[in-house]
């Protein structure tokens, strides 16, 4: 049986590896535009922040304090301020807002320094402050933001300096002064719980992916050429046939994997550096047996998901009719990935039964530092039945002249 299931790997892989186009489309081509379209993100979302940063916000100010405006020539707010008095009509200012021609619109209460004087007892008139700004619009929600946080935020403390004269009053007591010296944190599990937020979920999506475009074509797509015919009549039993396409596919799919995977560390921090500049520092490290436990769990879920094609495959008629139908499997790996997402009751062994599902909280765990023997027991488990189950399928459906031969 060897000899025959080492003669088809050795078929499938000569195919792809002596075909230049098929080398450049299934390894080089998605390595480009990963990294391409990481970048181009990165550049794009960085330019739109130093865009928002560069912009000088047209601000319009009803009923301003003198004392208030005294205040912003002394703080240089960086912006166009325009005083309206309290008669003139803000309702052109509003549809300017609205259109994007004018970024905020600050309203003080009429009487606003009178009542701040006045007040005495609780229950004395509060004056109020209000800011019109667009929601939709980046330039209007950077200018309100700027705009409370730098100048409002300042006057409201310089006012309450004026009326308690020492403002340490209103500090009972600290908490945390320096939160740097209080936390208490596993660093691994630490930056492996932000991986694990993402890289369940493209790994899972990577192996299927890659498995599907070769397994449609090395098997369907040999049906449709005559060569599988050819094959099936040959002195080797088909059960050789089957294990031999489902090995070379796996081999193959985890190549296919291992260049999505390393387009991605390349290009992370092209695409992270757009959003958070040169904060993102995760350092990434696994003890000897979680890379055995990740190699493990690569193995058998790319031989499943190559099984997994690999039989909607078979039954297909025709590559079109395999791409359709190929679909709904893809659709259940997605969600079996995204699932992780929601986090709670991750821990529970019952979990560790369900395919596909259950690599996903495994590979999660592995960066976390918190998979067990158990866990992965299971997986590993669960997931080497399910491929075997649909090996059996598939070696009936090879055995079936019906479905070979699309009589």
């Amino acid at each position: 049986m060897m000899n025959g299931t080492q003669n088809i790997i050795k078929k499938e892989l000569t195919r792809v590896f002596t075909d230049k186009k098929m080398i450049f489309s299934l390894f080089i081509l998605p390595a480009i535009m990963i990294i391409g379209m990481y970048s181009l993100m990165g550049m794009l979302a960085t330019n739109m922040i130093k865009d928002i940063e560069s912009h000088i916000p047209n601000v319009y100010i009803q009923n301003a304090p003198d004392d208030f405006m005294d205040m912003m020539e002394q703080m240089r707010f960086d912006a166009n301020i325009n005083n309206i008095d309290s008669e003139e009509d803000i309702a052109e200012i509003k549809e300017g807002i609205l259109e994007g021609t004018i970024d905020l619109l600050v309203v003080f209460e009429e009487g606003f320094r009178d009542k701040i004087d006045a007040y005495q007892n609780v229950g004395d008139p509060i004056p109020e402050v209000k800011t019109y700004y667009n929601t939709a619009e980046d330039y209007s929600n950077a200018a309100r933001s700027n705009f409370v946080e730098n100048v409002l935020t300042s006057y409201q403390q310089s006012i309450l300096s004026e009326r308690l004269g020492n403002m340490e009053q209103l500090q009972v007591f600290y908490i945390d002064k320096d939160p740097t010296t209080s936390i208490i944190v596993d660093e691994k599990k630490a930056d492996g719980k932000i991986l694990s937020m993402l890289l369940p979920f493209l790994i899972n999506i990577m192996l299927f992916s890659g498995a599907m475009s070769l397994g449609v074509d090395a098997i369907t797509g040999e049906k449709e050429r005559g060569t599988l015919s050819s094959m099936l009549v040959a002195p080797i039993k088909r059960s050789e046939i089957v294990f031999g396409k489902l090995v070379s596919l796996a081999i193959l799919s985890s190549i296919s994997a291992a260049v999505y995977a390393i387009s991605i560390v390349v290009a992370m921090p092209l695409l992270m550096g757009g959003f958070v500049g040169d904060q993102m520092d995760i350092n990434l490290s696994f003890s000897p047996l979680e890379i055995l436990q990740l190699f493990v769990i690569m193995i058998v879920l790319v031989y499943l998901y190559v099984a997994m094609v690999a039989l909607v495959a078979v039954i297909a008629k025709t590559s079109k009719e395999a791409s359709t139908y190929v679909m709904p499997v893809y659709i259940i790996v997605l969600l079996g990935s995204i699932m992780t997402y929601m986090g709670s009751g991750q821990s529970k062994l019952k979990y560790f039964l369900i395919p596909i599902y259950n690599s996903a909280i495994c590979l999660q765990n592995i960066l976390m530092g918190e998979l067990t023997i158990a866990q992965f027991g299971l997986t590993v488990g669960t997931t080497a039945l399910v491929a075997a189950f649909v090996t059996g399928l598939i070696t009936r459906a090879f055995n079936s002249e019906k479905i070979m031969f699309n009589a």
